[in-house]
């Protein structure tokens, strides 16, 4: 239902604890079992044999840290008496609720050290491996499957064309970008075959996956003419006309 006037404040108080000593005529300081509240001494109850005692330094006594620097100590004016009967109500500390800054719960208050076992992912991610995610409408968190993120999706079997988009991780910006293929520099890599002519042998093994087009055939320092000098296939480069006795042959294998 509405109401007037300011926002209701979302503190919540733990229960009061219940402390009980006794005097020995000269100890002046008893130690609470819990933090006393934010308001200090005069929100906590302190009484002397039934008699209820005034809060403040010139009073009955004062309300300061202990020695562990807990807001839990006690300290009378005046000892107690010998078996006089003390007892203490305290509240508790109030708690209130505050929105978690960004960049605030640290690695002790994930309690990481609970997480033990666990290497990096050395293998690309799995269909049915579980991620995390942030649902935003919900406000919380959830698991997803790779599967129910990309759904549809087949190995690309083909050489990727030029304006394909590719993902990859930018380090200077420390980012994922989109780029296309045809604005990736590749490192070109040539190699290189030879071989002795004998004046009968046409045909010569050559790499795998390989066509006329991607071949560069040089005997004796004479580039050829593919198709019209020699033939490719499958691994047999075949020459029209057989090399000569000591002819050399240099294959020239092009990047494809």
């Amino acid at each position: 239902m509405a109401y007037i006037g300011s926002n209701p404040i979302d503190v919540f108080r733990g229960l009061a604890s219940y402390d009980t000593f006794t005097g020995d005529g000269s100890t002046t300081t008893f130690d609470l079992s819990k933090d006393a509240p934010n308001g200090g001494q005069n929100d906590i109850l302190v009484v002397v044999n039934n008699v209820i005692q005034e809060p403040g330094a010139s009073k009955s006594f004062t309300l300061g840290v202990d020695g562990s620097g807990n807001f839990r100590r006690v300290t009378f004016n005046v000892a107690p008496a010998s078996a006089d009967e003390i007892y203490v109500i305290n509240p508790g500390r109030p708690t209130q609720l505050l929105q978690v800054s960004d960049n605030a719960i640290t690695a002790e208050k994930l309690n990481v050290s609970a997480i033990t076992g666990q290497t990096a992912l050395s293998t690309g991610v799995q269909g049915a491996d579980t991620l995390l995610l942030h649902d935003d409408s919900a406000s919380a968190l959830k698991k997803i499957t790779l599967d129910d993120l990309i759904t549809g999706q087949t190995e690309l079997s083909a050489v990727a064309a030029d304006d394909d988009v590719l993902l990859i991780y930018d380090t200077s910006a420390t980012e994922i970008k989109k780029i296309q293929k045809s604005n990736i520099a590749t490192t070109l890599t040539y190699t290189v075959g030879s071989e002795t002519g004998d004046g009968s042998t046409t045909t010569f093994t050559i790499n795998s996956g390989r066509a006329v087009a991607n071949v560069l055939v040089i005997v004796n320092g004479v580039v050829l003419v593919p198709t019209t000098d020699y033939t490719i296939s499958g691994t047999s480069l075949i020459f029209n006309t057989a090399p000569l006795s000591g002819d050399e042959i240099q294959i020239r294998y092009l990047p494809i």
